[in-house]
């Protein structure tokens, strides 16, 4: 079986055998093909109305090395290329998709309900970071619990080492982590193994080194608005339609040509669109008209506006990752109170019994972290399926100083209660690579650039920690890891050998035994579950009690207490135990007492054993 997604733009092979090159490039007086290596030719492209420039030739087939040459001057890349073996500023490479065969012809995804996910960079989540030994690792993924790998961003980012977002061609699997054939291959294996794909997409800026755009096609940026990575992309101003088509055939793309079974939009609040209906509603319509009429696919969105509208029902949108849940556990947990956690470090267990009741935190308040300014949308006719859940991601990891995880700052068994409400919650889970067996190796934040940008990139890291108490010394923000030096992108590397450790094994089993619980007990039972049907209780300053009406009608109820006292007055709620926190909790309760650090969970209703 062949799969292939053809785009208006970039190297496409016809029938006839022959190659058809396409480039925009409305600032450009002329366009020549540059056929290189054994194919070496420098062909004029015909003009084309609106900016395009198009040749058709017999010259070049499969495995071609090509660049466009712009006004006589300098060669680029393809925008649009499938493959940039020798890095974003080299030829880029025809690639035929009928060339690899497909066998998952069967395959027709999972329910939303079934998800559990586990998000990794590919760079760094085996010792030579390709995405073979992804592959590789893809049975003990299953055997975990995972039903739902997702990769960081992969398009084509300058150097050997990136976290993905810096990308510039992002069309092209970055080479350092393979062909696109061993990803072809990674999905193919992981659907054999009842394991989606995801794919953390980024559609709100270009990374600033080995991006042409400007030079031949500036109306790919906008002039009214920027993000905090530099020029926004142009997705309402003059002749952002095709614009808005190199994002929504990227999306379609990697949906059909690679079979992936779902996408991560990369922090959308930073894409700005004042049309309507607006890049997200027509990327989402796009899907569900398209690769989504005939399996189940499904989008995910980051967005730290709490813009709840786009995840009702009908929007196109599953679910956003919740930063709320994150952040108020994170201060449960932890005590850190600086950045961010300063929204939730008053009054954290309101924070948290509305996460659990509605989804948000922040529905319309004023954050203080903002600058007073309002932040979020009403979001309790949602779903609790409708927010991802998760304690560590390689932003909240990644985004600190020394990027270190939960198991360096918090208690044992505190983190152990959080990770058993994360869990068991009716929301899917996320877990970050590593996490599962207590990793003691960081996760920092790290680059490839060269020259001053790498300087410059090195010195806005340092900065940006400046207003953090421990970082107010110069000397201190100093000893920041440089994200350009190899050494730390080693640090960050998974040892997978420590997995031989006792601390590690158990927090292995840990992780392992709750998603043997959700998977059979919970995730039957989530089809059909409605919004407005949680219902939470203070049990003390620091513990709570919630519980959810299922979509089969049966009730999940959660007792956490997530203080380092116990609490007097917690009843035992009826139905079954599903977990009952690293000892026997039911002696306790019988005496009305929630242990500290302490989780506990219950199931009651028809077929319940």
């Amino acid at each position: 079986m062949n799969r292939r997604h053809q785009m208006p733009f970039g190297a496409e092979i016809l029938q006839s055998g022959q190659v058809r090159f396409r480039l925009w490039a409305p600032a450009a007086r002329e366009v020549a093909l540059c056929l290189e290596g054994a194919d070496d030719a420098i062909l004029p492209m015909a003009a084309l109305p609106g900016g395009w420039f198009e040749i058709a030739t017999g010259r070049a087939g499969p495995g071609s090395r090509y660049r466009f040459r712009i006004d006589g001057d300098i060669r680029v890349p393809d925008p649009a290329s499938r493959f940039n073996p020798a890095d974003v500023h080299g030829a880029s490479e025809v690639i035929h998709p009928a060339e690899f065969d497909w066998r998952d012809g069967a395959w027709r995804g999972r329910p939303w309900e079934e998800a559990v996910f586990y998000e990794l960079h590919v760079g760094a989540f085996s010792p030579s970071g390709t995405f073979a030994e992804v592959t590789e690792r893809l049975d003990y993924l299953a055997d975990l619990g995972i039903t739902a790998v997702e990769l960081m961003p992969v398009g084509d980012f300058p150097g050997a080492r990136n976290w993905g977002y810096d990308g510039v061609l992002p069309f092209a699997p970055d080479h350092s982590y393979g062909r696109p054939e061993a990803l072809k291959e990674l999905v193919q294996s992981a659907h054999a193994r009842g394991l989606m794909v995801f794919l953390d997409v980024v559609y709100n800026h270009f990374g600033p080194e080995g991006n042409y755009l400007h030079r031949y096609a500036p109306p790919f940026f906008s002039a009214r608005h920027r993000t905090p990575w530099g020029p926004a992309i142009n997705y309402d101003g003059p002749d952002s339609r095709t614009v808005r088509d190199f994002f929504i055939h990227n999306a379609l793309y990697w949906l059909e040509e690679y079979h992936l079974d779902g996408l991560r939009l990369d922090a959308v609040h930073a894409i700005f669109d004042d049309s309507r209906p607006d890049i997200l509603e027509e990327l989402a319509a796009a899907v569900r008209n398209g690769p989504g009429r005939q399996r189940e696919v499904h989008l995910v969105l980051e967005n730290d506006c709490n813009a709840a509208h786009y995840l009702a029902r009908g929007t196109g949108y599953d679910a956003q990752w919740n930063d709320d849940f994150h952040h108020v556990l994170h201060t449960l947990v932890s005590g850190e109170a600086d950045g961010y956690y300063a929204d939730y470090a008053d009054r954290p267990l309101r924070h948290l019994a509305r996460c659990l009741e509605e989804g948000f935190a922040y529905q319309g308040e004023v954050s203080r972290y903002r600058d007073g300014a309002a932040r979020g949308e009403p979001s309790r006719a949602l779903p609790p399926t409708a927010f991802v859940a998760f304690l560590q991601t390689h932003d909240q990891v990644g985004n600190r100083a020394w990027g270190e995880r939960l198991t360096a700052l918090a208690p044992p068994q505190a983190l152990r209660a959080a990770v058993a409400v994360m869990l068991l919650a009716p929301s899917p889970p996320l877990l970050f690579m590593g996490e599962e067996f207590g990793a003691a190796s960081p996760f920092q934040f790290f680059c490839d650039f060269g020259g001053e940008l790498a300087a410059a990139v090195t010195e806005g890291r340092r900065r940006e920690f400046a207003h953090f108490a421990r970082f107010g010394d110069p000397a201190a923000r100093a000893d920041i890891p440089d994200p350009n030096a190899p050494a730390t992108f080693l640090r960050s590397r998974l040892d997978w050998d420590s997995l031989a450790r006792p601390e590690q094994h158990e927090w292995l089993h840990f992780y392992h035994h709750l998603l043997a619980i959700r998977l059979r007990e919970i995730v039957p039972r989530l089809a059909g579950i409605e919004a407005g049907q949680a219902r939470t209780a203070p049990l003390g300053e620091r513990a709570l009690q919630a519980g959810w009406r299922l979509g089969d009608g049966s009730r999940l109820t959660l007792l956490a207490n997530l203080g380092a006292s116990p609490v007097a007055g917690a009843a035992r709620p009826a139905g079954v135990p599903l977990f009952a926190g690293a000892g026997d909790l039911e002696p306790e309760l019988a005496k009305g007492v929630l242990p500290a650090w302490s989780a506990a969970w219950f199931l009651e209703g028809d077929g319940v054993l």
